[in-house]
């Protein structure tokens, strides 16, 4: 149960959430009841509020000091779990601290020390080292999705941080997997582990794996073939290495399909712009790294296809995690070169696909993306875009998609045949009181 300061009922209100599914329910009791605790849960399952409940449970409101932790393995779980948290409606306040971005105005919000801090291990490690965080008063420590943490190298700025955490009381450890061993740093030796995973991790119903062959190693015009096939219906491309993302998708983009592509040496704004116009249906491919297997949270995904074949079984496992969520259904598919063999882990039914000789290619969506230079820093909010580009650009409200606000700017999806009439119709006019450069998203 939630302090006075926070109702239960408030909160899952202000989420649009009726009821609390039987895993969140056990680990916000076992919360209650135990300093440590280990969850292991699918992707998709609503691990977040799992603890985040617990963590508004034990925030005192009345101390101005930092009293819980999230550490988390990339800067887009990082958003989304600050998403999440700041919907609940508590009106404590939450910092977020990341990579790709400067961290000048990371120090600023640091100055009033935020009641939850979430951030990935290198950039939590430099502002501890620098003083930024009172991390002798946080109480509460999450290390949400730790096996990836430990997977992608980050295991001695996870120690620093943890042994920099002088009063810490209690744990909260998730993952999707129980591969990895946890580490003695962690302090979770006692912990109470509630395992929610369905037997050998094995994929859900839900989703159906299926593979096609490639007459050649080079597996483009296998991939064309097989996007032409399934039509303009929301898939992300999975390939093992960055720069065959780029190659891949300067090659579906000559054969005029749209897409749009995602990978870590990206500049963080360029990365939301790829994922704001995959959400928004600017774009229907999303070809991208195993990076996008953690921690996004994009609904509605159909197709997960595996250009490369996953490294491992928890990397196939993460991948699929993308669609298939919840109570909707999505299908897998890998896309298999003549020297190659389906991975020994995937014991489920597998179909074959046999590609037509013939090739249309999938229709183009009828979204753009519009980038906008203000956001909630500017006292920007989804009301004024929508009033502003209703008003002055003529728009009617079914003529917008989805509205994205961030700190410092804004994605706004409108329908294409308007967005000539509609940059034309403002390009003189100010959303409150001043001039905001608006475009299309590059």
């Amino acid at each position: 149960m939630l302090q006075k300061n926070f109702s239960t009922e408030t909160i899952l209100a202000n989420l649009r959430i009726d009821e609390l599914n039987e895993m969140q329910k056990a680990a916000i009791e076992a919360a209650a009841q135990n300093d440590n605790v280990i969850l292991l849960s699918p992707t998709g399952s609503g691990k977040t509020l799992a603890f985040l409940l617990p963590i508004m449970a034990s925030i005192d409101k009345a101390n101005k000091k930092s009293q819980a932790l999230i550490i988390v393995p990339s800067r887009e779980l990082a958003l989304q779990i600050e998403s999440v948290a700041k919907a609940m409606g508590t009106g404590l306040k939450i910092t977020t601290c990341y990579g790709g971005h400067k961290r000048e105005i990371e120090e600023n919000n640091l100055i009033q020390p935020p009641a939850l801090l979430i951030g990935t291990p290198g950039r939590l490690a430099d502002h501890i080292r620098r003083g930024n965080i009172t991390t002798e008063t946080v109480q509460t420590l999450v290390l949400d999705e730790f096996d990836k943490s430990l997977e992608a190298g980050f295991v001695d700025e996870i120690a620093f941080v943890i042994s920099s955490l002088t009063g810490l009381q209690k744990r909260f450890l998730t993952s999707a997997t129980e591969a990895v061993e946890i580490p003695e740093f962690a302090g979770a030796a006692d912990a109470l582990r509630l395992n929610f995973l369905p037997e050998n991790e094995a994929p859900k119903e839900a989703l159906a794996i299926q593979t096609v062959l490639s007459p050649d190693k080079d597996k483009l015009e296998t991939l064309f073939k097989l996007l032409c096939y399934l039509g303009a219906r929301p898939s992300i491309i999975f390939c093992n290495h960055r720069e065959s993302v780029e190659r891949v998708s300067q090659a579906l983009t000559e054969k005029s399909i749209v897409n749009t592509f995602y990978h870590g040496s990206m500049e963080q704004r360029d990365r939301e712009v790829a994922l704001a116009k995959f959400r928004n249906g600017s774009s229907n491919f999303l070809v991208t790294t195993d990076l996008a297997a953690r921690g996004l949270d994009i609904p509605n995904i159909r197709y997960i296809i595996h250009y490369h074949l996953p490294a491992t079984e928890d990397v196939f496992t993460h991948r699929n995690g993308r669609t298939a969520r919840m109570d909707a259904s999505g299908t897998a598919i890998l896309i298999l070169s003549s020297d190659e063999k389906l991975p020994p882990y995937i014991k489920s039914p597998v179909l074959g696909i046999d590609l037509p000789a013939t090739n249309e290619v999938p229709e183009k969506p009828k979204w753009t993306t519009l980038f906008i230079a203000a956001g909630k820093k500017d006292k920007v909010n989804k009301v004024d875009i929508v009033g502003f580009f209703t008003a002055k650009g003529d728009l009617k409200k079914e003529d917008l998609g989805l509205i994205e606000v961030k700190d410092f700017f804004s994605f706004a999806a409108v329908r294409k045949s308007r967005v000539s009439h509609l940059l034309q119709q403002i390009k003189e006019e100010r959303m409150k009181g001043r001039k905001i450069k608006i475009a299309v998203a590059k």
